[in-house]
């Protein structure tokens, strides 16, 4: 897939990819008062992918995750989950939204007996060794008779995400299953996530950290005021800026008149020196700053990261941290 600029409303095929887990097309959701939480949004999540979808709080992530599950109508627009229709994908898919909801009294097995039974689709005949799998995959076995109250908020995210995983899913949709964590916390959650993925769940994570995304996912979206901005693989979104060369010298002022005379585009002189790399060989660079006399103290290629991105789409930024 590659980078796009969101565009309104293109036509929704009848049929959607056999390689997409999501599809929306013109996807919109308007309030009382006339409010628009997301705004002809267009979506294409790939199978297999762990596809993030970011933005700051308020920019629409839970509304479309809402949409998706059949919580909430749209507006407007189209949606596809698995290729089929929601009656029939559902069954398939497993989500988090807006954080765990359990017994605190009860224990994490005896949660999961309750989160079983409420499914009509689930065998009780299967059950057990359902659970028991899900406890296993998510590294709570031994944590399985404790009670809930007396979980980490780490341990009750993962609980939550052997909820959704009672069941085989093709698909999981996760709504900022970080939110709230300490990193210890943190880490296991995206290295659940990575396991799960590598398993061949597709899985759609929101998040409002960019760093989080792009240390977890394959893919992105970017989302600013219920709008989507962009899209495509990590890759693609940071490769679509230029890298550039920053220098760390004690004479600024020569090092940026040296980088603009050989051409470098967008020379800026504040706490380094720096300029968009283009075509330029970084060592070529530093050999000319050195022969017109220019002290030379560090050298670097920096490549552009989602946060650049982001605010180079929005003029914005939002929290970076994981």
């Amino acid at each position: 897939m590659t980078t796009v600029t969101q565009e309104a409303g293109a036509p929704f095929r009848a049929a959607p990819p056999s390689d997409a887990a999501i599809v929306t097309s013109g996807l919109t959701k308007r309030f009382r008062g006339g409010q628009v939480a997301v705004d002809a949004l267009d979506l294409a999540v790939p199978r297999g992918s762990v596809y993030g979808f970011l933005g700051p709080n308020g920019s629409g992530k839970t509304t479309t995750i809402r949409m998706l599950l059949g919580l909430v109508s749209p507006t407007e627009g189209e949606h596809a989950l698995l290729g089929l229709p929601l009656d029939q994908a559902l069954p398939r898919v497993g989500a988090l939204v807006e954080g765990p909801a359990f017994y605190p009294y009860l224990s994490g097995e005896a949660n999961l007996r309750r989160f079983d039974a409420a499914d009509p689709t689930a065998s009780a005949a299967t059950a057990r060794e359902r659970i028991g799998e899900a406890l296993e995959r998510v590294g709570l076995t031994a944590a399985a008779g404790k009670r809930f109250r007396n979980y980490s908020l780490g341990m009750r995210q993962r609980l939550a995400i052997a909820a959704a995983l009672l069941g085989p899913r093709e698909l999981l949709i996760l709504d900022e299953p970080t939110n709230g964590l300490d990193p210890q916390g943190t880490r296991e959650v995206r290295a659940l996530v990575k396991e799960i993925a590598a398993g061949g769940t597709t899985v759609f994570v929101s998040s409002h950290l960019l760093a989080e995304v792009e240390q977890m996912c394959t893919h992105a979206a970017i989302m600013r005021t219920g709008k989507l901005v962009a899209q495509g693989t990590i890759a693609s979104l940071s490769g679509g800026r230029a890298a550039r060369i920053r220098v760390e010298t004690p004479g600024p002022a020569d090092a940026a008149r040296v980088l603009t005379t050989l051409g470098l585009a967008d020379v800026r002189a504040d706490a380094y020196v720096s300029a968009e790399l283009g075509g330029h060989a970084p060592e070529e660079i530093n050999a000319v700053l050195v022969r017109e006399g220019v002290a030379v103290r560090g050298l670097a290629v920096v490549r552009p990261s989602l946060e650049d991105v982001f605010v180079g789409l929005t003029g914005e930024g939002f929290d970076v941290d994981g």
